[in-house]
């Protein structure tokens, strides 16, 4: 059995046909399931005030401000956040802060925190107010308007004064999460992504004759566009459902009357430009498209590039190249090409407030021929 990693994502559960030898399908059959091992991108909002905090000043009251640690698992504490100060006050807001779910806690909404409360002093040596630890999962009692409190302990007060009780409340007025979709959440939550193709026949590509020319066509290999093409075609073609590809070319004279066209399909198909393989449907280029001389051209000119549409809503993402192949393989051109095309889908539907649809209504148990 082969598949490619894009099969997978895109389908979440991908069942085919076990070979046997001499490549015909056997009766067994082994399905893979995706799913992605996230949670560390969201981030979490936090709003955290105190009361009656100790004063460890005589001529004013304490200088507040609050530190969040978290707890290594070698026992190590690392600070995660420190608040402002709140001059000459016990009982202190501190404004809210932003932090990663995975700076809080590395993921791990169990992991051990702690806390610990500061009277500012301007010759860096702070007084130690209290401290109290904590988890995330403690945390997350703050959402929907409640509150979190915890007891700030000074350890040294507590073993010697007798009646002591704390050296102040700690509270949590806020828990806010906030949720950072991944690429693969949107596309296993259905977002398919179409494939369109141009490509430029004028004459500033080169006589095709001309084995210097990107449109050269060697009677035993394909030329550099096809390489392009087909590299990046072969990945998309996994995040379109029915896998049908438009393809247009511009500045030629184009076939059976060799007259000069800017917008044509390449399957010479003007009703339906969309062919099915992107391996074999770009042969097409091959046929006898003849370049245009440039003076000929009349329209502005454009940069070959990609189109990609993310269909759940109307977006068109632009990913341009240039044409410079040279010493670069299929790979690692489509690497290139394709490497902004994820983070361009999340900027996208996250700056438009749109989540990914719920991934259970397209569960997906299609079975792809061998």
């Amino acid at each position: 059995m082969e598949c490619t990693l894009g099969q997978i994502i895109s389908q979440r559960k991908l069942s085919k046909s076990l070979m046997k030898h001499g490549n015909t399908a056997g009766k067994s059959s082994i399905t893979v399931i995706a799913e992605e091992l996230s949670g560390n991108d969201d981030y979490v909002e936090l709003t955290f005030s105190a009361r009656k905090l100790d004063d460890k000043d005589f001529f004013s009251k304490s200088d507040p401000f609050l530190e969040i640690f978290r707890m290594n698992d070698d026992g190590t504490q690392q600070l995660v956040h420190r608040t402002e100060v709140i001059m000459n006050n016990l009982n202190p807001m501190w404004k809210t802060f932003k932090v990663s779910v995975n700076s809080l806690c590395s993921g791990d909404h169990d992991r051990k925190l702690k806390l610990i409360v500061w009277d500012w002093d301007s010759n860096g040596k702070h007084d130690f107010i209290g401290e109290f630890t904590s988890t995330f999962s403690e945390m997350r009692g703050a959402m929907d308007g409640r509150q979190v409190q915890w007891e700030c302990i000074n350890h040294k007060y507590k073993v010697k004064k007798k009646n002591y009780k704390n050296s102040g409340i700690v509270i949590l007025n806020l828990c806010k999460i906030h949720k950072m979709h991944s690429f693969l959440d949107y596309i296993m939550g259905g977002c398919q992504i179409q494939f369109t193709v141009a490509i430029d026949f004028t004459a500033s590509n080169g006589d095709p004759r001309n084995s210097c020319s990107l449109h050269y066509i060697h009677p035993y290999q394909p030329n550099e566009y096809l390489k392009a093409l087909v590299a990046v075609g072969e990945i998309c073609q996994d995040y379109d459902s029915d896998k049908m590809f438009p393809a247009f070319g511009f500045g030629a004279r184009i076939p059976p009357d060799s007259k000069v066209s800017h917008d044509f399909a390449i399957n010479f198909n003007e009703d339906n430009p969309e062919c099915a393989v992107i391996s074999n449907r770009l042969q097409t280029e091959r046929l006898g498209a003849v370049p245009l001389p440039e003076e000929t051209m009349k329209i502005q000119a454009v940069s070959s590039g990609f189109v990609f549409n993310c269909t759940s809503v109307d977006a068109k993402i632009h990913c341009q190249f240039q044409t410079s192949f040279d010493n670069a393989s299929p790979a690692a051109l489509a690497k290139s090409v394709l490497a902004e095309v994820p983070n361009q889908v999340v900027d996208y539907y996250n700056g438009k407030g749109i989540p990914p649809k719920c991934l259970s209504d397209y569960e997906s148990s299609r079975t792809l021929a061998p």
